[in-house]
Parts: structure tokens; sequence; C-alpha cells
């Protein structure tokens, strides 16, 4: 690897040895969200041309507080993507919007935004951006004290997962490139839209599509409070400037840049100070990956070098602006033709074929919409799933309330079993209002009745629900699946009878 950069030259940069729209609504307007079979009709709302390829989105919407909670299962644990400390207590959960669309939600703390007013403009702001640089922002909630942010969901981890915490297979080379000149154009486009300011970039923001192409995170765009920090990593990766001021600014996006072409360099995150220390030094062999050996040449390493630090100079006026990376890095690219997904070597979509998983009984009866089946598998199963439910109830609930909504059920059942779905729907529906305790499986059975029924977007409702109640549990996404295909939703019904079947294969293998 030594051999590769041996004879690099670059000028050293001077450093402190320490150094380590909706515009439906007014700005304090509410506005309803569409119902969950209009969320589609929007696709065709926002259509963006960047880097020459036409982007569809749907247009920025509010989302109502609910309509997180069953996209995200609850905000249960098991979906948690990232978690932030102290500096900015926020969770990313991943979820789907009407068990469709994939998403990204980002629930900030309580105190981070108390007044709604700027929280909503400063998301819609973010949210008219459209690039396929990007993970893109799709909308917001603002109810209450809660202040979420929604994202396209991207399924393929994150830059720092690929650099610093690879299992079987390290970036290549062709694959590093790319993935800096797709963060340069992206910074460039939100610079061009008025947007230069991005908090705390580093390897962690950079997320990886369906098909493996990098994107930049749009949560970034925003701060994770009003009066929050913009930078929450080590000290020894701050920017020189802010460390003095506590101001990000454009040249400071630039330094982070900076850095992150290190840990591409490098594969490991090196205190720019050390590195720049290394460079003057001429000890390439601590600051290049080691699994690079062979895959660059000495003017592709020097050049990669070069750019790091101008980007790291200690004056923020001697960093090369964003434009200039792009012309520096574009010449630089190698395998353009070959996707992103082929270097990364990673199945196209992040996921195995449905014909690859091994399907239950439930799951092909689902996967083929029997539905016959179905009531005859969910008959035998009964309530055993229920198992572990939280229902705690107060002594004033054992009533004659209480003994009627167990008769409710008691008629539900009957009823399921003679397949008398309509009256299975009205004694559940009875059980489920009264709210005193909860069942997944009540929610299940009554999921089937509306399938049996042909009421297919009732069914789906359940079976999201299902899901709030016990997050893992892969009925529900079966049904789902079911759900799905009884609207005709194909690909929507395969990704949920997927979730489902990675469950049940995890919870068999004891993970």
């Amino acid at each position: 690897m030594g051999a590769c950069v041996s004879k690099v030259t670059v000028c050293c940069c001077r450093t402190p040895r320490n150094g380590i729209t909706n515009e439906n609504t007014d700005a304090g307007g509410v506005m309803l969200p569409p119902p969950m079979s209009a969320w589609l009709l929007l696709f065709l709302a926002a259509v963006t041309e960047e880097q020459g390829e036409a982007y569809e989105l749907p247009m920025f919407q509010e989302f109502t507080f609910e309509q997180l909670r069953l996209a995200t299962s609850g905000f249960a644990v098991e979906n948690i993507v990232s978690e932030h400390g102290e500096k900015a207590p926020n969770v990313v959960y991943k979820g789907k919007l009407d068990a469709q669309r994939r998403i990204a939600v980002k629930r900030f703390n309580r105190s981070a935004w108390p007044d709604p007013r700027q929280f909503l403009e400063e998301a819609k702001s973010v949210g008219q951006i459209r690039s396929k640089r990007l993970a893109n922002l799709l909308g917001c909630c603002c109810e209450g004290d809660e202040r979420l942010l929604v994202a396209e969901y991207m399924p393929n981890d994150t830059l720092a997962k690929h650099l610093f915490h690879w299992e079987s297979q390290a970036m290549k080379w062709p694959m590093r490139l790319r993935v800096v000149l797709y963060l340069a154009e992206a910074l460039e486009y939100c610079t061009s839209k008025g947007r230069a300011l991005y908090h705390d970039l580093n390897a962690y923001r950079v997320l990886f599509d369906d098909d493996c192409n990098p994107r930049l995170s749009c949560f970034g765009l925003m701060k994770n409070s009003r009066d929050g920090k913009s930078y929450s990593t080590n000290l020894a990766f701050t920017p020189p400037e802010y460390m003095r001021t506590g101001r990000i600014t454009p040249e400071s996006v630039i330094y982070s840049f900076g850095t992150m072409l290190l840990d591409v360099l490098s594969g490991k995150h090196i205190p720019p100070s050390h590195a720049l220390d290394l460079i003057r030094d001429r000890n390439f062999n601590m600051l290049t990956d080691s699994c690079l050996e062979g895959q660059f040449s000495n003017e592709e390493g020097t050049e990669l070098v070069r750019l790091a630090s101008r980007c790291l100079h200690y004056e923020p006026r001697e960093r090369p602006n964003v434009r200039s990376l792009v012309q520096s890095l574009a010449p630089l690219q190698k395998d353009v033709e070959t996707p992103s997904y082929e270097l990364m070597d990673i199945p196209r979509g992040g996921a195995s074929s449905i014909q690859s998983l091994p399907l239950s009984p439930l799951a092909e009866a689902c996967s083929r919409k029997d539905l016959t089946a179905i009531h005859e598998i969910l008959e035998k199963t009964g309530y055993k799933d229920d198992e572990g439910t939280a229902n705690e109830l107060s002594f004033q609930m054992w009533t004659n309330q209480m003994q009627d909504t167990l008769n409710s059920k008691k008629k539900g059942d009957n009823a399921f079993r003679q397949k008398d779905f309509t009256t299975a729907i009205d004694c559940y529906s009875q059980f489920i209002e009264v709210g005193t305790m909860v069942s997944p499986t009540i929610y299940a059975r009554r999921c089937l009745s509306y399938l049996m029924n042909d009421m297919p977007q009732e069914a789906l409702s359940d079976a999201m629900q299902a899901l709030v109640i016990s997050p893992t549990w892969p009925t529900a996404f079966y049904l789902q699946a079911a759900a799905l295909l009884a609207q005709g939703m194909e690909n929507e019904a395969q990704e949920a009878l997927k979730d489902g079947c990675n469950l049940e294969q995890s919870s068999s293998s004891g993970h």
C-alpha cells in the first residue's frame, strides 16, 4: 500500500497543534393529512431534475402524530435506527407509511423546538429541497410538544458502518471515490438552493439507498434544536473557527468534508491534526487503508490527500468551495458504468427475494391470498401469540362492563369459528372500542374478517394496529401482505412478506 502513495507531495496547512410546501397552511395552521389512499397520488406531485435524471417524490406534507405512531409500530424499540446522546437528544426510527412506503422518522426531545412556528418554517424550508443525492425530507409533524421529521428511508447502512465496521469486505476504491463525489454534489446542490450550512457532517450522515448509491441525510440541514449546537462529535474533529465562535459557516462544512476525505482514504476516523502531522512527515502508510493496496495510483492518492489538506486549512478563507471540490473529484472517478450495488457486493434492493426465503404455512397462505387457509391457521393458533401482551386491569374494571367486553370477545370468537365474519367484525369492534384490554390476535382476526368482506383498507389498518401492540409479530406482517395484495399492491406485499419471514427466521434462530 505504501508504494501506492510513496510519491505523494502536498502543501501542508497550518493548524494548531492541539486543534484537534406545504404552502397549503399558514404559519400557525394545522393541515389535516390526506387519507391513506391519497398518499400514493402525491408521488407525481414533486418532480425535480438533478444530476441529469428525473427524480419523483411526494410533496412535503404535515403528518399527524397518529400516522407516525402507526408507521413505527408505536415507536417500537425494535425500529430504532440511531440514537443521540445528551447534546442532541433525539431518536431516529424506521417505519412504513400506511404499510407501504418506507420512511425514517426523527423524533426530537420535547424541549428541542418549543416554538412550533419556527420548527414548521425550518422544516418546510428544508422540505423544498429535492435531489437524488439526498435522503430527502418528506414531511414533518408538529402536534402539542411533539416535533418529528419524516425522510426517505435508506436500507443499506451508513458510510461509517461500511468504512469502520465492515464484516465481509472493505469498500473498494472506485466506490470510495463515488461516495466523496456524490457527497460533494449533494453539498453543491444544497448550496445552490440557499442551504449551504450542514450541521455535523460526518460518516454517519452518509446513507446508502436501495441501489447502494450514497445519499446525504437531510436531517443535517436542520439543527437538533432551536438553540442546539451544530456539532456533537468529538472536539478533535470540530472546525477550529467553531471552537472560537460557536457558529457554523459554509467554510466549516468544507472542513468537515476534509475529515471525511481522510475517513475514505484511511478507513479510520483520524483526527485532522494528527492526519496533517502524518502528511507533513510523509508517513503515508499510516494515512492510507491497507485494504486498498494496489487499487489506486500515486496520482489519485496525491489528489485526494491534497484536497483533504486544502479543506482542513486553518484559515477558513483558504479552503476550496464545493463547486471546485466537484470539479476536482469528477475526473478521478473509476468504473463509472458499474452499479453501486455491484461495487458494494450487496443484492440490489438490500434484501433477498421472497423466493429465497422459507415460507411458513401462514406466510404461504397470505402470499396466495388464500383466505380460507388463513382462517384455518388463525383458528388453530388461537390466542397463544397474545402471551406477554400487557393488560393491567384495575379492580374497578372488573365490572359489568368488563364482563360485557369479555362476552363480546367470546361472541366474536364463535362467529369467527363459524365463518360469520360480519358478526365477528361487530363483536370484535365492541371489544376493541372499550379499550380495557389489548390483543394483537383480535386485530388479526378482525383483519381477516374485513378481507372476507372485501374491505382491504380496513384490514390493512388492523394489521398495522396489531404491529403497534406487538412490533415483532410475523403474523401482522403476513396479514399486511394479504391486505396489500387485495389492493393490487404487489411490490409492497412482497416487502411485508420479507419482513415477516426475516422476523420469523430471526426468532427461530434465537437472535
